[in-house]
């Protein structure tokens, strides 16, 4: 089978999960590696306000988070660091971590996994979700 040289897509048109119904953040799928055949997984990381990843670590996988929008906290370990607009935090494999929304608006990461780890297949077993206003507004994704 040959893959594409490419794919465009429209990141306001990318499929969103949820986790599950009761979860504080959803995913846009950006680069989903069950469909593209990547080795990584790329997601737009959206956490209501309050929200917060719990604490884990992955056995392989580098992770980057990039902040678009939005301040929060990432707890690594026994240090906990504030993270803005423009910080790029990236975590190794082995490491405990935690990100949690600590503004009054939502935060919006740009999350990009290697190797996936079967991240992707969490995520769209999940609950399927929309972008609302004011994601697109916040975002500059307005129709």
């Amino acid at each position: 089978m040959t893959l594409a040289a490419h794919t465009l897509l429209e990141s306001r048109d990318c499929p969103v999960f949820r986790i599950a119904a009761n979860e504080t953040n959803k995913f846009v799928m950006l680069v989903d590696p069950l469909i593209e055949q990547t080795g990584f997984i790329q997601v737009l990381e959206i956490f209501d306000v309050g929200g917060f990843t719990p604490p884990n670590q992955h056995r392989a996988a580098e992770e980057v988070f990039v902040v678009l929008y939005g301040n929060g906290q990432v707890t690594l370990g026994s240090a906990t660091l504030a993270i803005q607009p423009g910080s790029v935090l990236l975590l190794r494999p082995g490491h405990s971590h935690a990100v949690r929304n600590l503004g009054a608006t939502r935060l919006y990461c740009l999350t990009t996994m290697v190797p996936d780890e079967d991240f992707a297949k969490l995520i769209t077993s999940g609950v399927p979700d929309v972008l609302d206003e004011q994601d697109l507004a916040a975002l500059g994704w307005a129709r």
